[in-house]
């Protein structure tokens, strides 16, 4: 494979960095989640109409730019470095492929092309908090157990009786952007315990009853979570028919997605880093900045190692999703997560304040290993996939030698030996 990125991705990077490095201060952050949306609307519909963000991925029959995954990969690094709220990885990361690759050619007809252009956000739903396990990350989704298995709990479905649609009932308890989406994609189980199967639904929240969102105090502002409740909520499949294999298309749609949020979790960390070698080089002390000391310097550079090796796994995981998705994610998650608690520490008691920016990028760091992690559990099920342990299982221990039977007493009651 070649390395090298394009001109064309070179200028995705630079047009949007510039423009992020405008509007998407910390200050302009901190203000874009505490509106109602959770990010500035008016800088999505520049990132959305003017660069066709949502729609880079997307094919050009459906309004789409029609670049690869490499090429959003790239955006989302950029987004990540500025700490963009925005509803692209719920809409164009997790939404808009499962409509592609499930949908009927109405539905991708009236969907895509107002999402490509930035008309419509959408948010996938999945019950339990089990994003990671329903795109396969962490565990194998086949079963559903996880969207409730068919008993009490998670997301049921039924079929209108006499009458095209379906009813849904039931409660998502951590959707992301789902408290401002325009579209959910909804995952429910039909047919009861015994026939049980996972489908997934189109639900309008705008003008369907029964949809109750709530937007929930998270961790990360930047990546707002909401709790959705469906009571007996009109609901379109997704797809021609009911037989389609939802979880194995979930599974496949989770490995790109890794791949972009592996990218995201990059760029984070690269400016996390840049900030502190900034601060560093300019914060004095014993009359010499802090960042001339032997060891300060040696822990900027393995950091700048670690960055940088997620960094090459991200894009290798652009180029090859299906292999690498989840492994890349396990390493900028890690990567992530080392550089922000460094970054904290090594601004002192300036990087210990709550309003200090070096906490928004510890807080992303925090939310995405709960909400796409752990790094054990992706790095586990990544070596499963692959075949790691098979035939390696440890052989059967020999049988321990039974103890000897005790010697018969001897005379006088004494054991003989």
């Amino acid at each position: 494979m070649d390395a090298a990125f394009t001109a064309e991705q070179d200028e995705i990077r630079r047009t949007l960095r510039e423009l992020l490095a405008a509007h998407c201060a910390p200050d302009d952050v901190r203000s874009a989640v505490r509106t109602a949306d959770g990010y500035d609307a008016e800088l999505w519909r520049r990132l959305a109409q003017d660069l066709g963000l949502p729609g880079l991925a997307l094919p050009q029959e459906y309004g789409g730019v029609g670049c690869g995954l490499t090429e959003l990969a790239v955006a989302c690094e950029e987004t990540g470095r500025a700490l963009l709220p925005s509803p692209l990885i719920a809409t164009a990361a997790l939404a808009a492929p499962l409509i592609a690759a499930l949908g009927t050619d109405a539905q991708r007809t009236a969907l895509l092309p107002r999402i490509a252009a930035g008309g419509l956000t959408a948010a996938l739903a999945v019950p339990g908090g089990s994003l990671a396990t329903a795109l396969g990350l962490t565990a194998d989704p086949a079963g559903g157990t996880w969207a409730g298995g068919g008993r009490a709990g998670g997301m049921q479905a039924r079929p209108v009786t006499g009458a095209q649609g379906w009813r849904l009932y039931g409660e998502a308890a951590q959707v992301l952007d789902g408290h401002s989406a325009g579209l959910l994609l909804v995952a429910a189980h039909a047919g009861g315990f015994p026939r049980s199967r996972t489908l997934l639904f189109l639900v309008r929240p705008d003008t369907a009853a029964g949809v109750v969102r709530t937007r929930r105090t998270s961790l990360d502002e930047t990546r707002p979570l909401a709790r959705i409740e469906l009571r007996d909520t009109e609901a379109e499949l997704l797809g021609a028919d009911d037989a389609v294999d939802v979880t194995g298309a979930l599974a496949t749609a989770g490995h790109p997605a890794a791949a972009l949020l592996a990218a995201q979790a990059v760029g984070a960390a690269a400016s996390a880093l840049e900030r502190t070698v900034e601060y560093v080089g300019a914060r004095e002390q014993f009359g010499r900045a802090i960042g001339s000391f032997q060891a300060v310097k040696h822990r900027l550079a393995d950091l700048y190692v670690q960055v940088q090796a997620a960094r090459s796994a991200a894009y290798y995981a652009a180029w090859d999703p299906a292999d690498a998705g989840g492994l890349a994610l396990a390493q900028a998650l890690e990567a992530l997560r080392t550089t922000t608690a460094e970054a904290v520490q090594l601004h002192g008691g300036l990087g210990f304040t709550w309003e200090h920016e070096a906490h928004l990028y510890f807080k992303r760091a925090a939310a995405d290993e709960l909400l796409f992690g752990p790094v054990h559990r992706l790095r586990g099920h990544a070596a499963q996939r692959a075949g790691l342990f098979a035939g390696s299982a440890m052989e059967p221990a020999a049988p321990e030698p039974a103890a000897p039977e005790p010697a018969a007493p001897g005379p006088a009651g004494r054991v003989a030996v």
